[in-house]
């Protein structure tokens, strides 16, 4: 055999081995479609789990598991929308409020977070705002006025799997603006928005541990085990020293099955970056808009703000000074203040100076 017809063959076995299993990856079906697996919420722990003291199921007045609708009739109905990693216990300065009021206030917890189910999905924009639509076809809500937060827990969790350092009750609000316009009743608030925000901003804690690889170690047994058992040897004995905000974390990293997993998905499919077409698309809408933001805010920094005006030219923009990304809990009465004005059958709106 010459030397030219060895080096074709040697070629030959080399090329065409990869390019006719690229062509039947190309070219073959795909598996049928299967049921997605749907990991348990906090409403499955045992009744001596801490979080039943947390977060019950009656934190709020009157709120429980009930067949809905109920009560009077209502015209003035408002969605409370959380962020990433908190669920709705976030609103516990806000919502009686807006309950004294006068408003029908509805309080869910995102899928993965709280007591919702968490299915073993991409947690994307799509899954969030169908998830509200759906729970407002289901009591029967024509339509809300929509509020979305972000709020955070950063400081206190470098022992836990995922470091969440920004959420997206903004981004979701947004969406679903855009998704389900006929569901949204004129009016959209965004507290501490995210939707917009440059990956450079999430630091690189964030994206490692809320990595693929990182999130299939965290998911083994091994270590849900130890994070279970670091949970429970760091539970506080004065149940007056316990924050509830972030006791509730700790609680879900260490005891919900997939809550890591959905909030790492949340960081990198979700409604936290990339919505600049959803902002404009809501500029163009009849709908108003408030922004909420504080100027320390370290989270989603106040830069945001001004970045989404620009792209919703007529929203009011309510700035708070000094106010944190936690401004929900720090700064209630402004942001209390800011909502009713907003949300009133009076309010008016004022051109951006």
């Amino acid at each position: 055999m010459s030397s030219t017809s060895f080096h074709r063959l040697t070629l030959s076995l080399l090329v065409l081995p990869p390019l006719f299993l690229t062509l039947y990856l190309l070219a073959s079906f795909p598996r049928p479609p299967t049921v997605p697996i749907i990991h348990t919420s906090l409403a499955h722990l045992p009744t001596s789990s801490p979080s039943w003291n947390v977060y019950p199921e009656d934190f709020y007045t009157g709120g429980a598991y009930a067949n809905l609708p109920l009560g009077r009739a209502c015209t003035s109905l408002v969605v409370l929308i959380h962020g990433l990693s908190i669920p709705a216990i976030i609103w516990k300065e806000v919502a009686p409020v807006l309950a004294s009021r006068g408003y029908r206030v509805l309080l869910y917890d995102l899928y993965g977070r709280g007591y919702s189910d968490a299915p073993q999905v991409t947690y994307d924009t799509t899954l969030h705002t169908t998830q509200l639509a759906l729970l407002m076809q289901h009591i029967k809500w024509d339509n809300a006025f929509i509020v979305g937060l972000s709020m955070v827990n950063t400081s206190s969790y470098v022992d836990m799997p995922l470091i969440s350092d920004c959420e997206q009750g903004g981004g979701i609000a947004t969406a679903f603006s855009v998704h389900f316009p006929h569901l949204v009743n004129g009016k959209v608030a965004l507290v501490a928005s995210a939707g917009i925000m440059e990956s450079s901003d999430l630091s690189r804690t964030t994206k490692f541990m809320s990595s693929p690889l990182v999130q299939t170690v965290s998911a083994l047994p091994p270590f849900q085990q130890y994070m279970r058992l670091l949970a429970n040897t760091s539970e506080s004995s004065d149940p007056c020293e316990i924050n509830p905000i972030q006791e509730i974390v700790r609680l879900q990293s260490a005891h919900l099955p997939h809550y890591n997993a959905a909030v790492a998905s949340c960081l990198r499919d979700g409604p936290i970056r990339g919505l600049h077409l959803a902002f404009q698309t809501l500029a163009r809408s009849s709908n108003r808009v408030l922004l909420i933001h504080g100027t320390a805010d370290k989270t989603v920094p106040y830069k945001y703000a001004s970045k989404i005006r620009n792209l919703v030219p007529h929203a009011d923009l309510v700035t708070i000074s000094d106010g944190g990304h936690d401004i929900t809990e720090t700064h209630a009465s402004e942001v209390n203040a800011a909502l009713l004005h907003f949300l009133a059958d009076e309010y008016t709106y004022k051109p951006r100076k």
